[in-house]
């Protein structure tokens, strides 16, 4: 019954699905305004040759950006109700015959139905438009690839996000969080500008945090045809260093991230930042 209230909670209120999309939608807008056309093309000068593939890839990698975006900050959004029910119900709660665990749980798995709802019509709607632009449809197992990619990357954000919200008291301050993290998601999903531009320190930044991981992953599935097509008769080198520089895979020295080696960066922070939020609840009830 809490998760069916959360759920009911979040989509009555349509500022609340709004401004947890609102990141997404611009970084869309910015795509369709002019970030395509200038990243399609600085990719044309740096190829030396137009291709009918350069739209179809430079859509994949910011789209599989925005997608990965999409996981965060639609869980983010869904975590508002735990901190408005905190400030204003929180004794409440306390006082009813339900456990505090059982309420703690509740706001996990609502925000997680949401996350993996809003990001699943991103992915859709993000795939149909890469498709338009000219990328071949994804096949069975690259679908079971995105439905896997779709899950940790959820299940990821939404327990960064609930960790940092334990700590968090009041709507106002939760606004400034979702204020913070909606600005910065954007660099460090590589959507705004190519990883490999960013000085090194920025790079290892991103390199580092986990949720650039489940970005890598949705560019290796999307964009790695595309990609193989268009570089087709380039030397591998210049393929390599076009995957480094848009964050499809990332180097840590001479060891290069694949799909799996993400996920499981993806299964292990899920497991730590759960594990923390449920201790720091155990512990500091108060929180």
């Amino acid at each position: 019954m809490m998760i069916k209230r959360n759920l009911l909670l979040f989509f009555r209120d349509k500022a609340a699905v709004f401004f947890s999309l609102l990141a997404v939608l611009i970084i869309l807008g910015l795509y369709v305004l002019f970030l395509g056309n200038t990243m399609e093309e600085a990719l044309r000068l740096q190829l030396g040759f137009d291709s009918d593939k350069i739209p179809a890839t430079m859509a994949s990698i910011i789209f599989a950006g925005l997608i990965a975006t999409t996981s965060i900050t639609s869980s983010m959004g869904a975590l508002g109700i735990a901190v408005t029910d905190k400030e204003k119900a929180g004794k409440d709660f306390q006082t009813s015959p339900t456990s505090s665990g059982k309420i703690t749980l509740s706001y996990m798995l609502s925000s997680a139905f949401i996350g993996v709802i809003m990001t699943t019509v991103a992915l859709v709607f993000c795939t149909a438009y890469i498709v338009f632009k000219g990328n071949s449809l994804p096949g069975f197992t690259d679908c079971l690839l995105l439905f896997l990619t779709t899950l940790l990357s959820v299940l990821c954000g939404n327990g960064v996000v609930f960790l940092i919200t334990t700590f968090i008291k009041s709507s106002g301050a939760f606004t400034a969080m979702s204020t913070v993290i909606g600005t910065l998601i954007g660099f460090l999903m590589g959507v705004y500008i190519p990883i490999g531009t960013l000085p090194e320190g920025v790079q290892w930044v991103i390199k580092c945090f986990p949720m650039s991981h489940a970005a890598s992953m949705y560019k290796q599935i999307l964009a790695d045809g595309a990609l193989s097509e268009l570089f087709a008769d380039a030397p591998v080198e210049a393929l390599d260093g076009f995957r480094e520089m848009f964050g499809v895979v990332f180097v840590y020295g001479g060891f290069v991230s694949g799909f799996w080696f993400s996920a499981t960066v993806l299964v292990v922070t899920t497991l730590v930042v759960y594990g923390l939020s449920l201790g720091l609840i155990a512990f500091l009830p108060s929180q």
